[in-house]
């Protein structure tokens, strides 16, 4: 994807040239829209497309799930006007289900992060997640490194090839369970949380799903972290994905 050139908003609030992609968009009053946009300077910003329904608008075919856009807005309040909308490219559209997926990601975004709450690094792994999807990658693993990704750039990750109990490096045959709030620690009886290896951890933090007991252990590992982090939330997605054993 090329890289517009960015401009930081002037004291009118006006920004320019943000590189974005449409997570949602609703329908407000009779010709507009209400577009959901996580961008990669701002985070997710809520802005009005005025007239953007109407048969005609230049907006109607740019505002589109999971195209690259260069955006730009106006205003002050919480809700924004859309100025400006361009399609950049470089990116194959999803199908079938990496399409599926990519409505997951989009679903997680909105629910796990604050408005105007910039992110660029997670903006970066959401571009490369998509690519993924496009290109073939295996649905699980390209969801996996997301979520991850997501979970650490927004400060409940943490470092994941350290045992918070010892202070030392996860032993790769030792079993452990997640801390949603404090990261891993050794394994108890009693415990109900679910149980990975120490290989499991490592081979996650090098993002190398090549292992099946890998993959199985993280499957349900992430569903437990989201599940907490989600607060009883419903991701809709998710049980379409895990209906098509994808997730």
């Amino acid at each position: 994807m090329s890289d517009p050139v960015r401009r930081e908003p002037d004291r009118g609030g006006r920004v320019a040239g943000q590189p974005g992609f449409v997570l949602h968009s609703t329908p407000y009053k009779e010709t507009s829209l209400i577009v959901d946009l996580f961008t990669r300077d701002h985070g997710r910003v809520a802005l009005v497309a005025k007239g953007a329904k109407r048969p005609h608008s230049k907006l109607r075919g740019v505002l589109q799930g999971f195209q690259p856009l260069s955006v730009g807005w106006s205003g002050k309040s919480e809700l924004r006007t859309l100025i400006a909308a361009e399609w950049v490219g470089g990116m194959v559209p999803l199908e079938k289900s990496a399409l599926l997926s990519g409505f997951y990601l989009n679903e997680l975004l909105q629910k796990l992060l604050a408005r105007e709450d910039p992110h660029p690094a997670l903006f970066d792994h959401y571009v490369a997640a998509l690519h993924e999807l496009a290109q073939g990658e295996p649905v699980p693993i390209a969801l996996r490194k997301f979520e991850l990704a997501l979970l650490r750039e927004t400060g409940v990750g943490g470092d994941w090839a350290t045992c918070t109990e010892t202070g030392g490096r996860v032993q790769p045959e030792a079993e452990y369970v997640v801390d949603p709030e404090f990261g891993p620690r050794p394994a108890r009886q009693s415990d109900v949380w679910p149980r990975v290896s120490g290989k499991t951890l490592l081979d996650m933090t090098d993002e190398d799903y090549a292992d099946a007991a890998t993959q199985t252990q993280s499957k349900f590992l992430m569903r437990f972290l989201l599940a907490h982090h989600l607060g009883g939330a419903q991701v809709q997605t998710r049980q379409l994905l895990i209906d098509l054993s994808q997730l």
